[in-house]
């Protein structure tokens, strides 16, 4: 039964990782049928986020209220609903209505799935959840490929929707399956969680979410950037080489989390970040030496990714060991709207930035969110630590 609903949660995070990447894959096409500009894009992808965030914010209020299945299978409901009011969207100001729902249902997910499986799973089953979310992440693009061409752009949504919708339909025939994990002294601990006011003023907690913002920031700055890096930098490289380019420090993360799937039981969330956030460091060291050669760039993409993998499944399964299940899920709430704070508006800081000093300040632009995140994770450490051994 207790493997059941593992599979299933990991189910849970593909349909989260799906409707990530349809608008970068689908907007050429989609620009053009609303006669928009192309950096009108952004303007979606924001209201999207900042829905996120609003529902990261409130799922603390929805986790004492309601069991993690339930929010589970209302937030998959929403982004169905979003997604097939993309695929009908005639107009480019209707798609900022079904924005809302999009990016509701998304954050309610992270913030409940992340809060469930910190207090219930250990940390190697975090990390490999975050390696689900990739898989749906990678698999939408190819969807929305077929769609351009089989049909149009609005198919792709429509197809997501259904491949989504299958997956509503897994977790209501599995909702007996998370009783095991919903007794007695665990639901008393959730109605008796904290709010986001009281969970603020905790010792170490605004430290975690600098730091938590800051490895956001970086790593949606690797996400976007890294193309228009090669092709500012490296003279002669084909359009098609550049734009494969862009999933360089995606493939490295995914590589991170599987490796941290393995490892993380022995060595430690708290190893495993300064491991990771290291070994990130001397990918970052490896771009700024390859000034001419290309491909040990890309590998440094590809290990600053890898470095990056463990930083943020590691981050939300401490909540509970750091803060005390009590904090716990207000603590992941707070991660997740810091974390879309730091992917919405970093990048594009750095992409105002580039524009007046070069794109070969990316590098630099990487090394400082790293150096804020260990640095701020450190201090939180001690923090909490010292609050420990005072309540002793």
């Amino acid at each position: 039964m207790g493997s059941l609903l593992l599979a299933v949660i990991y189910l849970i995070f593909i349909s989260l990782g799906l409707p990530d990447s349809l608008l970068g894959s689908a907007w050429p096409k989609m620009q053009v049928a609303f006669d928009v500009p192309s950096s009108y894009a952004g303007y979606v992808s924001m209201t999207i986020s900042f829905m996120t965030i609003i529902s990261a914010l409130l799922s603390p209020r929805m986790i004492r209220r309601f069991h993690t299945k339930w929010i589970v299978v209302f937030s998959i409901m929403l982004t169905i609903f979003g997604l097939i009011g993309f695929s009908v969207s005639g107009t480019y100001a209707l798609l900022f209505l079904f924005a809302v729902p999009y990016g509701l249902g998304a954050g309610s997910i992270d913030a409940s799935v992340n809060h469930y499986v910190a207090n219930h799973y250990s940390s190697s089953v975090m990390n490999f959840l975050h390696c689900f979310y990739g898989v749906g992440a990678v698999i939408s693009p190819y969807i929305m490929a077929l769609a351009l061409k089989r049909a149009r752009w609005n198919e792709g949504y429509r197809w997501t929707a259904y491949v989504q919708a299958l997956i509503l339909l897994v977790c209501i025939i599995s909702m007996p399956l998370w009783k095991k994990n919903e007794e007695g002294s665990d639901e008393e601990q959730i109605k008796d969680s904290a709010g986001i006011r009281e969970t603020l003023k905790v010792p170490g907690v605004i430290l975690t979410l600098v730091g938590f913002y800051a490895y956001c920031a970086g790593e949606a700055t690797g996400f976007l950037w890294t193309p228009s890096y090669f092709a500012g930098t490296m003279k002669g490289l084909s359009d098609e080489l550049i734009a494969s380019f862009g999933s360089l420090v995606f493939f490295g993360l995914m590589l991170g989390r599987l490796i941290s799937g393995f490892i993380s039981n022995r060595l430690g969330d708290r190893l495993l970040i300064r491991l990771g956030i290291t070994l990130e460091a001397f990918g970052i060291i490896l771009i700024l030496l390859s000034t001419h050669n290309y491909v040990i760039s890309a590998i440094g993409f590809v290990i600053v990714g890898t470095g990056m993998g463990p930083v943020y499944p590691a981050i939300q399964h401490m909540a509970p060991t750091n803060f005390g299940k009590r904090y716990s899920a207000a603590v992941i709430g707070l991660q997740m709207a810091s974390a879309y704070v730091g992917s919405t508006f970093m990048p594009m800081l750095f992409g105002i930035m580039q524009q007046y000093i070069g794109i070969r300040i990316m590098p630099f632009y990487l090394m400082f969110f790293a150096i804020i995140n260990i640095g701020m994770l450190e201090i939180a450490y001690r923090v909490v630590d010292k609050k420990v051994s005072e309540d002793l």
